[in-house]
């Protein structure tokens, strides 16, 4: 039987979200037009998002084109062992993702955090139970100052959220003001950002020991959260898993497409 009291409080807060809907109605997380609820994509977008499912490189994440069975691993995981122990991302970085993530990080849409966190969740499902703690890849103050927040820092705090993670945004310093690594290759994204990172003594206590979920927007070569990685490693972490609301996969650019990432 329904609990009469759970449907007056539902009757409720429906009535006082009203307003905020009349005065900001809900729009698509992709490109803007009204929805029904906040959060959603539209019908033109939905098609345009790639989900990144199984089956996958069980250390990289990246999708196979069919079923290699269990613990299968790709070429890249046997050929050069990441630092981390695993990676895993909600969607290609392709179509409206791409777009969302600009949105996040270029025009201040920090509304989309908590949306995209949902689906990284649903991404990361195997690596939350393991984690102890969620922590961001940050920025360079600098950086950090004219940008005014760090969009890896806003997925961070909603997947802690929403999972019951401990939240560490100052776990791991960017010590070095490095170059974008937009147009920058493998090699040269390695050097970009070799020494960038480091846990702060007063730091340690919160790492050492402890798992680590690593979160970035974007994962690209794989650069920034490895440098990242052999930091918190550094600092006495046990295991560090990567999460990441996107990923870049072959075929997402097209020839002489700037990859702004």
């Amino acid at each position: 039987m329904t609990d009469p009291r759970q449907e007056i409080k539902a009757f409720a807060s429906t009535i006082f979200e009203w307003p905020g809907r009349l005065l900001f109605p809900p729009v698509c997380a992709g490109c803007r037009r009204q929805v029904s609820q906040p959060g959603t994509l539209c019908g033109a977008c939905w098609p345009k998002l790639k989900l990144l499912e199984r089956p996958w490189c069980e250390v990289m994440g990246t999708p196979f084109s069919h079923d290699m069975g269990d613990g299968f691993l790709s070429a890249d995981a046997i050929a050069n062992p990441p630092p981390f122990r695993r990676a895993r991302a909600a969607v290609s970085y392709s179509g409206v993702a791409r777009q969302m993530v600009q949105g996040l990080k270029y025009s201040d849409r920090t509304d989309l955090a908590p949306w995209m966190a949902r689906w990284m969740l649903r991404a990361g499902s195997e690596l939350l139970p393991d984690a102890d703690v969620v922590v961001p890849v940050p920025l360079h103050w600098r950086r950090f100052f004219s940008r005014r927040f760090n969009q890896s820092a806003e997925l961070a705090r909603a997947v802690a959220a929403l999972s019951g993670k401990a939240f560490e945004p100052s776990a791991v310093q960017r010590v070095k003001v490095t170059r974008q690594q937009v147009g920058l290759g493998q090699r040269e994204r390695e050097d970009n950002v070799r020494g960038a990172f480091r846990v702060p003594a007063e730091a340690e206590i919160r790492v050492s020991g402890r798992n680590v979920l690593l979160v970035d927007d974007v994962y690209t070569t794989g650069a920034t959260v490895s440098a990242v990685t052999k930091a918190l490693k550094k600092a006495g972490a046990g295991q560090v898993d990567v999460l990441t609301f996107a990923r870049v996969i072959p075929g997402d650019f097209q020839p002489g497409e700037a990859a702004t990432i």
